[in-house]
């Protein structure tokens, strides 16, 4: 025998042995050599011997290549967690390893049910909606038992006479086994091939049965992944969406937890506060508002221990930047998804800006008569002002400096404020606009801003009330 047909494989060379044996016996048999008793008969047992263990060799032989098969299937499974790639892996790994025509991967959907959610053919493609057709009793019987199935002939096998897809599809050798997470059953992989039977054995189901229980939990692990990355970008579009709502609201928001440390500040808390977020976050409430502690600590202690909201609280402080501040808080318990109080939650509004306006209103009703305030448009409103004719008036206390000389000046000070609030009321009463007071004396004017044709009669009018409220006021000082 020369090198190239040496066998190379123990397998070959016992079965070599074998056929020598046999070469031998057969031309033992035609000499006509005397030969030792039972010569012939070892010969045969020994080509029979030498078969049986060829056949072991080559059992155990396949059995030693789907281990190392499975190893290294164990490891490139688990080398991804994106689900599609895994399931790819998986069934790709199965028409290898089974030499199946098509092999099948389902899971259960969210209502329950099972769904194909891959499907490769043995070039390593996947397989078109034309021929996703696999044998639903056999799928049945695996998910009612939980134990695979393997029938080396779907045609011939008692179990499945007369079902339909069995004989409209042709199926022949299939294999079927449940995947497992648990003991809870998530799915099953399917194989089969409708033009040779008996192409599965005790081996192969007994590989895919171990190569179905790292694939499932591959295949877990991979679900897991996905929804946990499903869920952290809903997460965080959540909180895009809420920082963004926090940079829009105009209010100042300030959350913090148990022992009122900050957590959480709004672009418009920032603008407030005169602090940027960085600087505050983690810091204590009382620190961070330690100008106003006094005021509002005993607050936020309130609302701690009662768990109920406090609302429309102001306070007015002095900021060493802006001066006097006037400053609304609405405090009220920050709840988890228990209803557990887990700290506090602190819209801020400034209202120094708010306040100053409203006193300059209250001064400007003061000066202008509210009916003409109610038909004062802004638009149309000219800048410059415009030339009009109007009616002053002007109008003092007669002897009021000698009165003053004999008073004392807080005295003093009621009996003017008596005077002048008589004299705003008759110029107000008749519409017109107070342009000053000085001393005992007021100065307004009538026909401005708001037209009034009788503007004239109107100051006359409120002459003759002055001189009245005068005279009666007389009458109530003392002599």
């Amino acid at each position: 025998m020369d090198e190239q047909t040496r066998p190379t494989t123990v397998p070959d060379q016992i079965s070599t042995l074998g056929l020598q044996a046999g070469r031998i016996r057969a031309e033992l048999e035609s000499s006509k050599i005397k030969l030792p008793k039972n010569t012939v008969e070892d010969l045969v047992h020994l080509e029979t011997t030498l078969a049986h263990i060829s056949e072991k060799i080559e059992a155990f032989q396949r059995e030693h290549n789907n281990l190392l098969a499975l190893a290294d299937v164990g490891q490139v499974v688990n080398s991804s967690l994106e689900l599609d790639e895994v399931l790819t892996i998986v069934m790709d790994n199965i028409v290898r390893l089974t030499k199946a025509e098509r092999g099948f991967l389902m899971l259960r959907d969210e209502k329950g049910e099972m769904a194909i959610r891959m499907a490769r053919n043995w070039e390593m493609e996947s397989i078109n909606s034309s021929e996703l057709t696999v044998s639903r009793s056999v799928v049945g019987r695996v998910i009612e038992s939980g134990e695979s199935i393997i029938t080396t002939n779907a045609q011939e096998d008692q179990r499945f006479v007369g079902q339909e897809s069995i004989v409209a599809f042709n199926l022949r050798s299939i294999l079927c086994v449940p995947l497992k997470v648990k003991s809870d059953l998530i799915g099953v992989i399917y194989a089969d091939n409708r033009i040779r039977a008996g192409i599965f054995a005790e081996s192969e189901r007994n590989l895919l049965v171990a190569f179905a229980n790292q694939a499932a939990v591959a295949i877990e692990n991979a679900r897991l992944f996905s929804s946990l990355k499903h869920t952290l970008e809903e997460v965080t579009q959540l909180k895009n969406m809420m920082d963004n709502i926090f940079a829009s609201i105009t209010s100042g928001v300030i959350t913090a937890d148990i022992q009122n440390q900050i957590t959480l500040t709004n672009r418009a808390a920032e603008n407030i506060l005169g602090y940027a977020s960085s600087d505050i976050v983690g810091h204590s409430l009382n620190e961070t508002l330690a100008s106003i502690s006094t005021e509002l600590g005993p607050h936020l202690v309130e609302v701690r221990e009662t768990d109920k909201a406090i609302a429309d609280l102001e306070i007015s402080h002095h900021s060493p930047t802006r001066g006097y501040v006037d400053w609304r808080f609405n405090l009220s318990p920050l709840k988890d998804a228990g209803q557990k109080t887990q700290g506090i939650a602190i819209v801020l509004d400034d209202l120094t800006e708010r306040k100053k306006l409203e006193a300059q209103r209250r001064l400007f009703e003061r000066m202008v008569s509210p009916a003409v305030i109610e038909q004062l448009d802004p638009n149309s409103l000219q800048l410059g002002g415009k030339r009009t004719n109007i009616t002053a008036l002007f109008a003092d206390i007669r002897g009021f400096t000698t009165f003053s000389e004999n008073q004392e000046p807080e005295q003093l000070v009621k009996i003017l404020n008596r005077y002048l609030a008589a004299m705003a009321d008759a110029v107000l009463a008749q519409e017109g606009t107070i342009d000053k007071f000085m001393g005992d004396a007021i100065m307004a004017w009538f026909n401005a801003p708001i037209p009034q044709p009788d503007h004239t009669l109107r100051a006359v009018k409120t002459a003759l009330t002055i001189r009245d409220s005068v005279e009666n006021l007389y009458k109530e000082l003392p002599p």
